[in-house]
């Protein structure tokens, strides 16, 4: 009785705010890849916090990756078979394929690590790895709010404010390796890296701003 009743009241302040009937199960699989973001980007913020003596968190990552895979096509499946989707099913596949990207981001962070042979981290990769996790914190939090329309705009005041601050570390970290490295595998190697942690950062923010795309739409 009292999950009905829950779900009645979701329900009622959907459909107040504009959209059409609810399928929890398609905010369940949002948070749930909201979860698993936050996941890989902890792993991987860990792995080059005490590289390369830490764990070793390829796998896990890479498992993460699969992971954020199968509730994508999930969403998708979902919408294929409902009539009716809560919100603007374009909107849908934009949210879930920026989430996508975060994981996909963090995981060739990690491949490029042990590919490039990295025998130390620089600290601007470690700083920036702190903020992509941040960032993914952040996401999973308004995924999670996102049901019940609950903190959303909090948490998206969060990501903007961590994607401004990536922003300055990957400048830093750019300015600082041109000006110490006269080898140009060593800049290459690590352009890719602070790009990588970049994109991810920016991936969050993109499904940041998605999210307030919707409630923008229906508010």
């Amino acid at each position: 009785m009292a999950r009905a009743s829950r779900l009645r009241a979701l329900r009622r302040r959907w459909l107040a705010f504009g959209a059409k009937p609810l399928h929890p199960e398609l905010f369940g699989y949002l948070s749930q890849a909201g979860a698993n973001v936050e996941e890989a980007a902890t792993l991987l913020e860990a792995e080059l916090a005490q590289w390369p003596d830490g764990p070793d968190n390829r796998g896990a990552i890479a498992r993460c990756e699969q992971e954020g895979d199968r509730l994508t096509h999930k969403v998708v499946a979902r919408l294929r078979e409902i009539r009716m989707a809560p919100i603007d099913r374009h909107d849908l596949y934009a949210l879930t394929g920026a989430i996508d990207d975060v994981v996909d981001n963090l995981e060739e962070v990690s491949e490029e690590f042990a590919m490039y042979r990295i025998e130390a981290p620089m600290e601007p990769a470690q700083q920036l790895a702190g903020v992509a996790r941040d960032s993914s914190r952040a996401l999973h939090r308004a995924l999670d709010g996102f049901r019940t329309l609950d903190t959303v705009d909090r948490e998206l005041d969060e990501l903007r404010r961590l994607e401004h601050e990536g922003d300055r570390l990957y400048r830093d970290a750019l300015a600082g390796l041109f000006a110490v490295s006269v080898d140009p595998m060593v800049v290459i190697r690590w352009k890719d890296i602070y790009q990588g942690l970049e994109d991810s950062i920016d991936s969050c923010r993109q499904a940041g701003n998605v999210l307030q795309r919707i409630v923008v739409k229906h508010a």
